[in-house]
């Protein structure tokens, strides 16, 4: 349960609000498959909610790939600048957008990726549109990314608010530790495939918008 009713609410973007996350692993098997590696959960857990060339170190290292983090993005980008603009909604993530827009809550995006690739992936979503802003990786406000607390403190920024009176949807636990390291509360909506008792620094921890009561958030 949440300590206190939030009045502002920020969410991360892959994963919470758009199913970004097959796009990202398609496109990164792509390229492991000339070394005869695999991407999956065991590395791919440890990954998200990381800045890319951050992810792309750890993705590097933790399967010996012999390219340099530079190289592997430069070849990721143009598959994932193909794929992004086809990506879907989470489910019930346009329907929870709207309510709460309804309900005048404040809300703002906060994702550590970059702004190029947010565009692309949300322009097809008109309910983006009633978000205060979105904040990207390359803000440059914005000094570190996940585990750092940088970016969601730039998006209590956006909102004109006191970090303490914001809720946090994440789906990563560097973006679960962000948050509190920010002094917010945080709503955790952990990828299926992701052990969710890890998330034990969360305030709530939900398996699909489905079961997501506003009532009981003070919402």
């Amino acid at each position: 349960m949440l300590a206190t009713r939030p009045e502002h609410i920020i969410f991360d973007l892959d994963g919470v609000l758009l199913d970004t996350e097959p796009v990202y692993t398609r496109a990164t098997q792509q390229i492991l498959d000339e070394f005869g590696k695999v991407f999956d959960w065991s590395v791919k857990g440890d990954m998200i909610g990381r800045s890319s060339l951050d992810g792309a170190r750890y993705l590097m290292q933790a399967l010996e790939v012999p390219l340099d983090p530079e190289e592997y993005l430069a070849r990721r980008r143009p598959l994932l600048d193909q794929m992004f603009p086809e990506v879907e909604e989470i489910a019930g993530a346009g329907a929870l957008v709207k309510s709460l827009h309804e309900r005048s809550v404040p809300m703002v995006v906060a994702t550590s990726g970059e702004s190029a690739l947010t565009r692309l992936k949300v322009e097809r979503h008109e309910w983006f549109g009633l978000f205060r802003a979105i904040v990207s990786g390359d803000d440059p406000r914005v000094g570190a990314l996940k585990p750092a607390p940088d970016i969601f403190l730039v998006a209590a920024e956006e909102l004109g608010a006191d970090p303490a009176s914001c809720v946090v949807f994440e789906d990563s636990l560097a973006g679960v530790e962000a948050a509190r390291a920010a002094g917010m509360q945080v709503v955790a909506l952990p990828d299926p495939e992701m052990d969710a008792s890890r998330y034990t620094d969360a305030h709530v921890v939900i398996q699909s918008y489905a079961d997501l009561d506003l009532g009981a958030l003070g919402l």
